[in-house]
């Protein structure tokens, strides 16, 4: 049996979500999942104060019954806590599953960087609000229980890391960045303008030129919002000519993004077969 505590390092859910992901999360007999109340408690735009969420966060990384945490949402807040989270893990979270995406790429690259856990960029509770969203919770329900099918299939024998670009570029030059030499970096991103787009790449590029990374993958740029004027070159193009610039090698389209299809990237080169 594996055992997944849900918590809420961001943002909340609401408990019809949960139970219908619960309800999904029947359909697999190996798996048992415990959703943590805190899931659901407010204070403006957080899942509670950033001293509830990290208390949650530990209690569910640092319980030895749990074998993974997967966090609730993304939305914003898990930066805000990552460091000290990371710094209060015990024995218990070293070889734990830690699942989510977006905004919950903080915490992801905090534990990669501290070499605690398993970060794993994969689908979230939340995911089951999108159409056909019971496709992307599955997805993770699936690999939890030991089914590797829907890994992101450019996978290969070099390291990987998948972030929305927006986190990837506020988690640059600050204490949660990860040493990334070797690795395919992978990066998605939602409703941002093309002009912005640009601008994240131009800083992340920057950041890792002399990283020694083995590239960038682009996944999905979606719900790009109608601007005043076509910036004048589409997502790819856009991180072609920052590839170019920087001299980062551009190794082409990955399948993750803010969508049901968003596919399961884990950190590293573990939980692959």
């Amino acid at each position: 049996m594996t055992r997944i505590a849900i918590c809420a390092p961001s943002t909340p859910i609401n408990p019809a979500d949960a139970e219908r992901v619960l309800a999904l999360a029947a359909e697999y007999p190996t798996l048992e999942l415990t959703i943590h109340p805190q899931c659901y408690e407010e204070l403006g735009h957080f899942a509670g104060p950033d001293e509830r969420r990290l208390a949650v966060l530990l209690e569910c990384a640092n319980d030895p019954r749990f074998d993974a945490v997967w966090c609730a949402r993304g939305g914003y807040g898990a930066n805000r806590i990552a460091a000290q989270a990371v710094a209060g893990m015990r024995e218990a979270a070293r070889n734990k599953l830690f699942l989510g995406y977006s905004d919950a790429g903080y915490l992801l690259a905090a534990l990669y960087r501290a070499r605690i856990g398993r970060p794993v960029h994969a689908p979230m509770p939340v995911d089951i609000r999108r159409f056909d969203g019971e496709l992307a919770v599955r997805r993770t329900l699936s690999f939890l229980a030991g089914n590797r099918s829907e890994l992101e299939p450019s996978l290969d024998t070099r390291p990987t890391v998948a972030f929305n670009l927006m986190t990837l570029a506020t988690i640059c030059g600050t204490g949660l960045m990860p040493d990334l030499a070797g690795h395919v970096v992978m990066v998605e991103e939602v409703s941002e303008h093309l002009y912005a787009v640009d601008r994240l790449f131009f800083h992340v590029t920057e950041h890792l030129r002399d990283k020694g990374i083995a590239g960038l993958r682009l996944g999905r740029v979606t719900d790009v919002p109608v601007n005043d004027r076509h910036f004048g070159a589409e997502a790819e193009e856009i991180v072609q000519d920052w590839c170019g610039r920087t001299g980062i090698p551009f190794l082409g389209l990955a399948d993750i993004g803010h969508d049901p299809a968003n596919k399961i990237v884990p950190f590293g080169l573990a939980d692959r077969g």
